[in-house]
This record gives structure tokens, sequence and C-alpha cells, in this order.
């Protein structure tokens, strides 16, 4: 974020989160690429350093704090060290909002303990087999039987989903109620009869990425285990995906960012035909065109946090942001492997990895053509 929408709180956590990412992740980054695979011990470290929970109330082992800023700092930290493969963004920005408005006083003595420290790791299923962003078309059941629900399903593309201990699950409770979506969530436990995870799903990149397909047959949830009320599911993900979409904004402001600094550099050092390549015209062109796209998109999503923080919180414009900056994300990447040449397409460079990293985020959190048609309709068109 720009420096003078921070607080002398917000640099120093900056700091200790760099330094964090710096001991316990980027050493052993490379490691879990090759493995498919972050260490689970990581989640713990984060937990006893404070990184995980921000929102969550400071009796459960949380920062007591909705300042998005501290989440916002903490993925751009991870974004800027190139560890794409650790988790803790779907647990603070995505699953945290659900326990904290929705989970009863008991759910949340339960969970949010674990949550804080890392002992519990999280993740949300919606996406199926065969639907992605129109959640209406989830077919994944829970039948009420006596004092639990009986959930049959897949779900896929689950970010979390082998390390998962708790799994947020949106299911189809009420078929006749098209009208609110007949969608309800519960929260799966790990251990339970019936839930099983396939392997690590082999992705063209963000390889250390915990993501996974889950199977649900039968699994007997407790209905204590009911996140709000029955039937509502459909209306809390549309409150809470805007959060997400933010977040994977700044994410891509970020790694815009680090990609043109990187290219930067090399295009005042890389030498051809007697000078800088940063020399001739063209690239120079070239970088002051994505140092403007760039500075534009940092300007709009910091605006959009701090109007998040003031309670200013706005559906489409947070989709105008998911869908602009990680379309400008994926351009600028594309661009700056353009200029480094043949280096670029190595993968032991940094420009190389973003390349097949950068192209999830586009479809991340819904993707850019249902965010465009929400803005549409907005429009009145």
């Amino acid at each position: 974020m720009q420096d003078h929408l921070l607080d002398a709180e917000h640099r120093d956590f900056a700091a200790m989160a760099r330094a964090f990412v710096a001991r316990e992740i980027t050493p052993y980054h490379e490691e879990w690429e090759r493995a498919g695979l972050v260490d689970r011990d990581v989640w713990r470290a984060a937990g006893k350093a404070g990184l995980l929970g921000f929102d969550v109330a400071p009796e459960y082992g949380g920062g007591g704090t909705d300042d998005l800023r501290y989440p916002v700092l903490l993925a751009e930290e991870l974004i800027r060290a190139g560890a794409t493969g650790v988790g803790f963004g779907l647990h603070n920005d995505v699953v945290a909002p659900y326990l904290n408005q929705l989970a009863t006083p008991e759910q949340r003595e339960r969970w949010l303990p674990g949550f804080c420290s890392g002992d519990l790791v999280t993740a949300i299923a919606l996406t199926e087999p065969g639907a992605g962003s129109d959640l209406q078309s989830i077919t994944t059941s829970a039948v009420r039987d006596g004092d639990a629900y009986l959930l049959s399903g897949t779900k896929t593309f689950v970010t979390n989903g082998v390390h998962a201990d708790l799994v947020i699950v949106a299911a189809r409770t009420d078929p006749e109620d098209r009208l609110r979506g007949g969608l309800s969530l519960l929260v799966v436990e790990r251990g339970m009869p019936g839930f099983g995870r396939g392997r690590p799903l082999e992705k063209i990149g963000r390889h250390a990425q915990d993501t996974a397909e889950l199977f649900f047959d039968d699994v007997r949830v407790p209905a204590a285990n009911l996140l709000g009320r029955q039937g509502r599911g459909l209306r809390y993900l549309m409150e809470n995906l805007q959060r997400e979409r933010l977040s994977i904004a700044a994410a891509a402001v970020a790694g815009a960012e680090t990609v043109f600094a990187a290219t930067l550099e090399y295009c005042r050092t890389r030498t051809a035909f007697g000078q800088p390549i940063g020399g001739f015209q063209h690239i120079r062109f070239e970088l002051a065109e994505m140092s403007t796209e760039i500075e534009i998109a940092r300007t709009y999503v910091d605006q959009c946090v701090v109007d998040h923080n003031a309670g200013r919180r706005d559906p489409v414009r947070a989709a105008r942001a998911k869908w602009w900056t990680t379309d400008l994300q994926k351009r600028v990447v594309d661009r700056c492997l353009q200029l480094h040449g043949g280096y670029g397409y190595m993968r032991e460079q940094p420009v190389a990895r973003a390349f097949v990293d950068t192209r999830m985020m586009p479809i991340y959190g819904g993707t850019n053509e249902i965010m465009k048609e929400m803005i549409g309709r907005s429009l009145g068109v």
C-alpha cells in the first residue's frame, strides 16, 4: 500500500511480516514447489507470529482489528517473495469473515482458537466439477436427518484442501427454494466418516499451493455445524465475496509491481548493440506505459481498501478492482517476460514463474467475465 495510507503500526507490521517470510518461507519454498505442497508447520509458525486471525476477537487469540490493511500488507510481502504456495490469504480474508459473522458462541469457542494458532487450517468448498462461478448450479446436497445433515457431493479446486481441518461447504438443503438459492453452509471437520480428499491437484503454476478435490459420501454433519441460517447460504456468499475480490486485487497489484521492478532493473543492466536495452525508445515506452497503469491500479485499489475500512463497501467497485487489476497483472507479466528475451523463458527466472502463477488470477474469486457481467448489470443494461 502507499506509505501515506499507513501508520507506524502498519509499517512495523509489514517489517515483521517481511522478516517472517524471509525466515520461515523463502528458504523452503522451492522445496515445497517440488513436493507440490507447503509444510504444515508453517501454519503454526504463522499463528505464533500473529499472522492469522487479524479480525478475530483477542479472547480467541486473534488480533481484534478489522483493519484490512494488515492482511493486505501480509499478502504483499508474500507476493514480493514469490511465495504463491502459502494459503494464509484464503484463511484470513475468505474464511475468517464467515466465522466471525455467522458462527454461534459455541462454534467460536470450538474453532477460533485453533484458527488463530494455526492448529486448524481452513478452506471453503464452492466449486464443483460441473459448477464454477454459477453458484446456483451447485448439486452437493445436505439432507436433514434428525440432529444432523447427510452431506453428499464432490468439490474441486479447493485451496488449502489437503491440510484443511475445517471446510465450509456450500450445499443444497432447500431444493425448492430457488428464489434464495436453497443453499446452506456446513462446516465439515477432519476425520468425519465419509469425508475424503484426493491428492494435491497438479497445476501449471503455483505448484506449492495446497489445492485438492474433496469428496463427501453421506457425511453426517451435526446440525450444530450449520453456519448461519439454513437456506441463506447464497446470500452469505454474495456478501463475503466482495472482500475476497478486493484481496485478490491487492495481490494482483503487488504482483505486477514486483515483476515490473525486476524488469526495470534488467532493462537498466542488460546491454544490446552497445547500450542498455532500456535506452531503446520502444522499450522505454513499454516501461512508461506499464509504470503508469500500475500506479493507477495501485491508487484505485488502495482507495477501495480505505473505503472498506470506513464501511463504504461496494460489491461493484470490488468487481471492477478484481477484473481490472488481474487482467493488468497478466498483461504486465507477459510484456515483462518478452523484455527479458530468452532468459524470461527459463523457469529459474522469477518472471517465468510469475507468468504461470499469474494466469489463475483472472479466474479466482469468480471469473473476470462474471465481474464484467456484475458491472454491466449495475449500469442498468
